[in-house]
This record gives structure tokens, sequence and C-alpha cells, in this order.
């Protein structure tokens, strides 16, 4: 199959489109280089595009977040010509306000938002056509990840890790290995909406302890009450706004480490055939 890939150059969309070679696709790996997809449409010649780029920036303007998220999705389907859509979402369309309980897909779209990065892919999803597949991951890790786990190291100050509640919360992480799989069954897989992860919950502070470990940061978790974490982030953004400058910590993080965040996979598993591995820092010290 020939498979254009947006996105190529970041940890993700640089996965799948190496798995998807794997798997004998002719895979077109498209950059911002090539095409930036926010200044319109790229007739493309192939049978599928997955659709991986996008600007994941919580505090980015909601018009910058947009400018990126929705309109480049919907100038993505300008561009295909009637090819599978295969459309890497978040599951940051759901409720950030309250825990995600085994979350299903219908439970997204909401009508309210913690930030930018939430609101445009929420928009980005509605500007796809019903014979899209969308593909609702949490917490991508793995080899090549900038952004989840090196960010929590680089918030260590005196030797801790201070996290609401000490993230003694569940969460369905998804290894990058089990999001690239999935990409891979959704080429040919039934339309829809799917929840990806790992093959089971974890206990977030209990993978974050072992990922400190393997790799040598001599710190210890540290626990912040919910609530306090969230107002101290209120005010943080208060003070960003007045002085243009990024807030240390905003509340849509604090919603994410501090709130348990698990998806139900079953559509995933039996409409996919998605055989997702366990949860696996394998090679952490590496990363």
């Amino acid at each position: 199959m020939r498979v254009a890939v947006t996105g190529a150059a970041g940890f993700v969309g640089s996965a799948i489109a190496d798995r998807l070679r794997q798997d004998g696709h002719a895979v077109t790996a498209l950059t911002r280089r090539e095409w930036d997809i926010t200044t319109g449409p790229h007739p493309l010649s192939v049978d599928a595009v997955v659709h991986c780029a996008a600007l994941a920036d919580d505090w980015a303007p909601l018009g910058t977040a947009m400018l990126a998220n929705r309109l480049g999705t919907r100038n993505v389907v300008a561009s295909a010509g009637g090819a599978r859509i295969v459309h890497l979402s978040t599951s940051s369309v759901y409720d950030a306000f309250t825990p995600s309980l085994n979350a299903t897909e219908d439970e997204a779209p909401v009508d309210r938002f913690l930030s930018s990065y939430s609101e445009s892919k929420t928009a980005a999803e509605a500007e796809l056509p019903a014979d899209a597949v969308i593909l609702r991951p949490h917490a991508v890790y793995g080899p090549g990840d900038t952004t989840l786990l090196p960010r929590l190291l680089a918030g260590i100050r005196g030797h801790r890790l201070v996290l609401p509640e000490g993230a003694r919360v569940r969460h369905t992480l998804t290894h990058i290995d089990n999001l690239t799989a999935a990409a891979s069954l959704a080429l040919t897989g039934p339309a829809g909406v799917y929840n990806i992860g790992d093959d089971t919950d974890v206990l977030l502070s209990a993978v974050l302890t072992e990922f400190l470990a393997r790799r040598g940061a001599d710190a210890r978790l540290a626990s912040i009450p919910y609530r306090a974490a969230f107002a101290a982030a209120a005010a943080a953004e208060r003070l960003a706004r007045a002085t243009g400058r990024r807030p240390r910590i905003t509340r849509y993080a604090v919603s994410q480490l501090g709130l348990e965040r698990t998806l139900d996979l079953t559509a995933a598993r039996e409409r996919l055939g998605y055989l997702p591995g366990p949860t696996t820092l394998a090679g952490a010290e590496q990363w």
C-alpha cells in the first residue's frame, strides 16, 4: 500500500513511518520541509494518509493551535483524494476537569477545555470524514520520546519530583510500539474511533519511580494535594499572561498527572484486532 505520513520528523510520525516500511508499505514521509500543512492542500497520490503532524503544546495561543491542528487537518483531508485517513488524535479530547475512568470513545467530544491543545485536537476530529480512523492514545512514551518522560526529568528540584497526589493514580500509558502497531492495523481496519494504550493500566507513581531509577536520577517522588497543585497552576497561568512568559506548570498538566486517566480498549481489540503489549521501560537508560 502507498502511504503518506505527515509529521514524519516527529517522535510518533517517524516511528509510524518506520513500522509501516517494515510491514511492506511504500511510505512517503512528509515533514514540514516537504509540506507545511497550514498553508493549504498538497495533492497526494496514495492509498492512505497517516496524519501525525500536530502542535502538541498545552500553552500555545488558541489561534496558533487551531491553525496547526484544525486547519492543518482540514488541508490533509482535502489532499487525500479519497484515500483512507488514519488520524492520530489524543485522549486529551476527554474531559480534563474530571478523572477518566476506563473512558470509552463516546465520552468525547466535550465542550470545556483546560488547554488549547485539547480544544484544537477536538476541532481537528470534527474535520474528518466518516470513513476515517481516529486513534486516541494516552501518554505516548518509548525510545525517541522528547516530551513526556524527559519533561518530568527536567522537573526535578532538590532531588525531588513533586507531583499532584504523588502520581498515585492509575493510567493507561501507550508504548510507541503499541501505537505503531495500531496505526498499521488502522490502514485496513474498520472506520471509527479507537482508544489506544498498553494492555493494562498501571500505577503512575510506580512507573515513574522505576523510570527515575533506570535513568540514574538522584530523586524521589514527592506529593502535593491535587487542589493545591491546581490552584498553584492557575496562579502561574495568570502570572504568565501578565508577563508574557510561559508558566512552569499548567492546570492541564496537573489534571493529566493528578487524576486517573484510564481508557477502555475494547473497541480497538475487537474491531481492529489490536493486541497491545504491556507497559515496559526496557531500554529507558538510553532514551
